[in-house]
């Protein structure tokens, strides 16, 4: 017995091996990125003007600058920035509580000239601010690494850095009263003002005989008499005096600058010798470290001077 052959079959099956591909193409440019890939594209795009000040986005690695903070909208630790890449990473100071967060940026904005960075409500309740309030911060962009990168980018936190100290504060917040806000601000490191050197002890070194208590001969006399040897005696002067050697300086402390961590070791010691850090071996890997050192303002000042040398992921941490 022979069947019916439904001519209409073929010419639906044609139809969507056709459509098929579109559907799919479509269909995955729709779909969120996960993972690494979640960071690109990287976009800048056009400058644009504010009240007539023109804003240039920029792919600036060393980011560097002071401003004030608002809150607006956004979901996540977040926040809108006017030239850095978006997506991009920085870590932003709360200037008057030292405290220091991750946020990802997201958006470009704000569309005001006295503001620096807009934060999400979540970005500024880590950080102590208040929503409406405009607060003094630091922005530095940093590159964290990808296990945090994936914090922000699921809508968590990453985890706080080490607060910032005083004395470098007062650095930052001389820098902001001293800047236009109506302006870009100037994206540079600052200056860490620098701390008491330690003295070490010196060997002991006379200036004048009113120094030495009692009789003392004169260290060079206008005339001396030759005598024999036989009968000259040495003459007992302030170069006789016995110096006493300078104590060496021990180090100690509780923090430490991390540079890095180096698969190889020679390029540790390379990363190591301008800075005068050490290099250590952990594992499978060799560390390279300043310090350690006794309070926060020397470890800041240290720190300061390995990210001017290009390290910017150097961070401070306490001493193993």
């Amino acid at each position: 017995m022979r069947l019916p052959v439904n001519h209409a079959l073929p010419l639906a099956a044609l139809i969507l091996s056709i459509a098929a591909p579109a559907f799919g193409k479509d269909r995955a440019s729709v779909l969120p990125a996960s993972g690494p890939a979640g960071d690109y594209p990287v976009v800048l795009g056009d400058p644009f003007t504010i009240g007539g000040t023109t804003w240039t986005p920029t792919d600036q690695l060393n980011y560097d600058a002071v401003g004030m903070a608002s809150v607006g909208q956004g979901s996540g630790v977040t926040a809108a920035h006017k030239t850095l890449p978006l997506p991009a990473y920085v870590e932003v100071t709360a200037l008057g509580t030292g405290r220091t967060i991750l946020v990802r940026l997201e958006r470009r904005g704000p569309m005001v000239n006295d503001a620096l960075i807009e934060l999400s409500p979540e970005a500024a309740a880590q950080l102590g601010i208040a929503g409406g309030a405009h607060a003094p911060v630091r922005v530095r962009r940093v590159n964290p690494p990808e296990v945090e990168r994936a914090m922000l980018r699921s809508g968590g936190k990453a985890p706080e850095r080490m607060e910032t100290p005083e004395g470098l504060l007062k650095v930052l917040r001389r820098k902001l009263e001293s800047q236009s806000p109506l302006l870009p601000p100037p994206s540079t490191p600052p200056t860490m003002p620098k701390g008491p050197a330690v003295q070490p002890a010196a060997t002991p070194e006379i200036h004048s005989q009113k120094a030495i208590p009692g009789p003392v001969a004169v260290a060079v006399p206008p005339k001396v008499e030759k005598k024999s040897p036989a009968t000259q005696q040495p003459q007992e002067t302030v170069a006789h005096l016995p110096a006493k050697p300078a104590p060496s300086v021990v180090k100690y402390g509780s923090q430490v600058v991390q540079i890095g961590a180096f698969s190889v070791e020679e390029n540790a010691r390379k990363a190591a010798r301008p800075l005068g850090a050490s290099v250590s071996r952990a594992g499978k890997f060799w560390r390279v470290q300043m310090g350690p050192f006794a309070n926060s303002a020397q470890a800041a000042a240290a720190l300061e001077k390995a990210r001017a040398a290009g390290y910017s992921d150097a961070r401070i941490q306490r001493a193993n």
